[in-house]
């Protein structure tokens, strides 16, 4: 519950200020708030929840340190958790192959709010326009930054999880 809380809500909070901004209707925003926000939420838990299935036996602090260490690189420091790391460091990478299945669509999505920005300029008022471009700022970000990010990650995990794997419980 707190994972689908902690994704879901700043995902709501972000997305129904994109509405505010570009329609400048609270009841729109609010509908975004409270539609998305548990959906994305929801969503992000059960596909963590299927990556790293080991964490449903952790409780809270073994779990955050799991991740912590993992995504650090470093070593856990307790031997009982170290076939954690090694799910969690799989389950990293798991999401990374499936993600890297669907850069196609992003490129696309890109593309797309590129052409409905230009549109917006000629056409749109003011906020509709700052929208559009912020999305296709968003986008070009995700391009540009998120593929060396996660490289960067996974080769942290793959560091925590030869460690991890060294250790006397490690396997």
């Amino acid at each position: 519950m707190r994972r689908a809380l902690g994704t879901g809500l700043p995902a709501g909070v972000f997305f129904a200020a994109f509405v505010l901004v570009e329609s400048g209707s609270w009841p729109g925003a609010a509908v975004v708030l409270l539609v998305l926000s548990p959906f994305h939420g929801i969503r992000t838990a059960r596909r963590m929840g299927r990556a790293w299935p080991g964490a449903r036996d952790m409780d809270a602090a073994d779990r955050a340190a799991v991740v912590r260490a993992t995504r650090r690189g470093e070593e856990i420091g307790d031997p009982r958790l170290a076939p954690a790391v090694d799910g969690y460091a799989d389950g990293l990478r798991r999401a990374a192959e499936e993600d890297r299945l669907r850069r196609p669509v992003v490129w696309l999505l890109t593309a797309l709010a590129v052409v409905l920005a230009v549109y917006d300029t000629l056409t749109a008022p003011t906020g509709q326009v700052v929208a559009s471009w912020l999305a296709v700022v968003l986008f070009v970000a995700d391009i540009a930054w998120w593929p060396r990010c996660r490289d960067r990650l996974l080769a942290r995990a793959r560091r925590a999880q030869r460690v991890a794997r060294r250790a006397p419980d490690g396997g």
